[in-house]
Formats: structure tokens, sequence, C-alpha cells
């Protein structure tokens, strides 16, 4: 099976064409192949497939073999892979609601709805850097899901290990639990990442986010991923962590997000209530998987 692997800001996956290839059991070979002792090395596998509602449809699995609705970074690749070897016609010039005009667009289905993309195409041909319609945040502690009385999560006060802590959750069609900081280290996410992702509020588990904001334009965020534990950057989570933050009244709506393996920008509309993220995908090596 022919792969290719590829990261956003640090966040990287092995990708599958299948529009060649076919995975018959990607649960179970999502964890052999992220195996970073053992097999390529990844946050998790991507599958790019065909779609009867957009160019192309992503699939997405955890390192665990969980598959999870969405991977913000990981959409940038799969636009990078799908215009690059001609999975998508370009759509024409795409403009979002602030920021740069970019020159191609595309439409890519997931689990959570079919979301629009800008590209930025440099003068080799290849895609640089991608903007991410990641639709409406939902508020609701229903929609996440999280188990608590309040019909909004925002700034509520927890115990986890006995530490206390003030909790705000957002969805970007998978859960984010967000916390404001000091101490975003990795450390300080091997110690309560684990116990809160699979806490029994979160029925369907959740992602966590230690965020230390540096001033009303500027944070910087920890994550700890759903299934996948500690990872450079994870895209969705960085969305939230926008969202978090205008809900706390902690920054703007225009964020830039620093995260270990890189920077995201973030701008939540106040206009469609949608969020847009812009970041970097880059293409690191190809290979063949022997199964």
């Amino acid at each position: 099976m022919n792969f290719t692997k590829m990261h956003g800001i640090g966040n990287d996956y092995v990708y599958v064409d299948c529009f060649k290839e076919k995975v018959a059991d990607p649960v179970a070979l999502a964890p052999r192949i992220s195996d970073r002792h053992t097999g390529v090395g990844a946050d998790g596998l991507i599958l790019i497939c065909p779609s009867y509602k957009a160019d192309v449809k992503m699939r997405m699995f955890n390192a665990d073999g969980s598959e999870s609705e969405m991977c913000g970074n990981g959409i940038r690749c799969v636009a990078k892979y799908a215009y690059e070897h001609g999975l998508a016609s370009n759509r024409g010039p795409w403009h979002p609601p602030k920021g740069e005009r970019f020159p191609a667009s595309m439409q890519i289905e997931t689990g959570r709805g079919v979301l629009s993309l800008g590209l930025s195409i440099g003068k080799n041909g290849k895609v640089s850097r991608v903007c991410v319609n990641m639709g409406e945040p939902h508020l609701a502690a229903a929609d996440i899901p999280v188990n608590l009385p309040a019909k909004e999560v925002i700034e509520q006060p927890m115990q986890f290990k006995g530490h206390a802590f003030n909790m705000t959750c957002v969805s970007m069609g998978n859960p984010h639990a967000v916390f404001f900081r000091d101490d975003t280290s990795k450390r300080s996410l091997e110690e309560f990442g684990y116990v809160i992702e699979r806490h029994s509020i979160f029925p369907r588990r959740t992602n966590v986010h230690f965020v230390h904001v540096e001033n009303r334009s500027t944070m910087h965020i920890g994550t700890w991923e759903r299934g996948s534990g500690i990872t450079l950057a994870c895209g969705t989570g960085a969305c939230a962590c926008c969202v978090a933050g205008v809900l706390t009244n902690r920054t703007e709506r225009t964020v830039t997000a620093h995260l270990p393996g890189g920077v995201l920008h973030l701008y939540w509309c106040d206009q469609d209530n949608c969020v847009y993220m812009t970041g970097s995908a880059t293409e690191v090596f190809t290979g063949i998987w022997p199964d």
C-alpha cells in the first residue's frame, strides 16, 4: 500500500489515497502504522476518499484506532495532496471574511460536514498555506457532549486529581475542553490529560488544551489529543481555544496561536459565526506499507 507522510505544524499523519488504494480495516491499521517504533510513526491515519458531496472525503483515525470527526491540521494536508495530485478541480478564487485572497479553493467532506478551503499556491505549483472555514462552534453542553447541568460550560469550576480548574467546553465537530492557565508544559499535560480526556462527564471522551494568553491577540497552546496523547498541534483545538478566549473575554476574535509545532492564524467571524483557520501543510516523504 502506497502512503504519504505529511504534517500541519508538526501534527503528523499517514495519508492514503483511496482513489488508488484499498484499506480494508483502518481501525486495525491506524495503531500499527502510527507506532513511532515499529511503524511509520504518526499521530494517526487519514484516508483521502472519493465523495458524492465534495471534491474529496476525509476519514481520520487516531493513533489508538478510534475514528474522529475532524482534524484541522489534517484537512489542510488533504487539500494539499488533493490539489497537487489532481484529485480536486480548482473551484476558483476564495476570499474569507478577513485576510488574504486565495487563488484556488476546494470543498472537502468530513465527519462534521462539507468544509470550504482556500489554497495559497507557490511559483512551483505546490500548496504552501491553506485557510479552512471550520464552521460554527457548538456551545450547548448536550452538543459537545459534556454531561453537566449547565446549558453552556464556560469557566466551569472542576476538580481533577484533587486540583482546581476552570473549564470551558467547545465543539468544533469534535469535543474540546479548554483550560486557561500559566502552565502549558508537557509535564502538566501528561499529569492531567489522560484523566480529563476519559472523565465520566465526557461520553465521547474529549481533547484537552492548556492555554496561556500572552495578550488579547496572542495565545500559547499545549494539547492532549483524544486517542493520541500529547501532539505538537491541534487545528480544531486551536479554533476551540480562540472561541473560548472570546467567550471568557481574554482575547479578541482574531488570534495568533503558538503551538509546539508552529503557528496558526484564527478568526471567529461575528457575521457568519464561523471560525477561519490558516496554516501550513507539508509533505515529508512517501513510502510503501508492506501489508
